[in-house]
């Protein structure tokens, strides 16, 4: 057997001792920290489902995914829309007038039908006692090839500068111009 001084296996034994309550104390530290950990994972935990906050951070990620695709998608689409829409009636113009010195009540008109190119058609509608002629002239950037009246004229004029009606100029409103 081995044969140790009384003095050294005191020695031996107090610095086990010391050892051990350092080792205790370590242990009720880490298990105390366990026990928040433990509490904090319960609180990250969605009792409905059972999911971490991991899981739910990564189901997040993928419907943020889905959704950016999503924009992206209208985004193509909206664009494809605009370019249909800049080819539809966008701005309207109309003159009413007498087209008659014995006629009252501005029962003419000339209506401008555009896009937003200035594209479409002025339509006229001459109003007499008897009968009423309507008229039909291409718009192509805001002027026709056709001999347009004052009165159409003023009516693109009136769709091209934010639609609404318009008046068209008294003293020359019968003669014919080309455009």
């Amino acid at each position: 057997m081995l044969d140790l001084d009384p003095q050294v296996t005191a020695t031996l034994a107090v610095a086990a001792c010391a050892a051990a309550a350092v080792l205790l104390l370590v242990v009720l530290l880490l298990a105390l920290r366990l026990r928040r950990l433990v509490r904090d994972h319960r609180r990250a935990i969605d009792p409905e489902r059972g999911e971490d906050v991991i899981a739910v951070l990564g189901r997040h990620e993928e419907t943020l995914a889905a959704i950016g695709r999503d924009v992206r998608a209208l985004d193509a689409r909206s664009g494809e829309l605009r370019e249909v829409l800049r080819g539809t009636v966008s701005q309207v113009g109309m003159v009413r007038y007498d087209a008659f010195e014995d006629m009252g009540g501005a029962l003419s008109f000339s209506a401008a039908l555009l896009d937003e190119r200035g594209d479409g058609i002025v339509l006229s509608a001459i109003n007499g006692r008897t009968e009423t002629r309507c008229y039909a002239k291409a718009v192509t950037g805001g002027t026709s090839e056709h001999n347009l009246s004052v009165e159409e004229d003023a009516a693109i004029r009136t769709a091209l500068a934010g639609g609404g009606v318009g008046e068209a100029p008294v003293p020359a409103r019968r003669r014919r111009r080309s455009s």
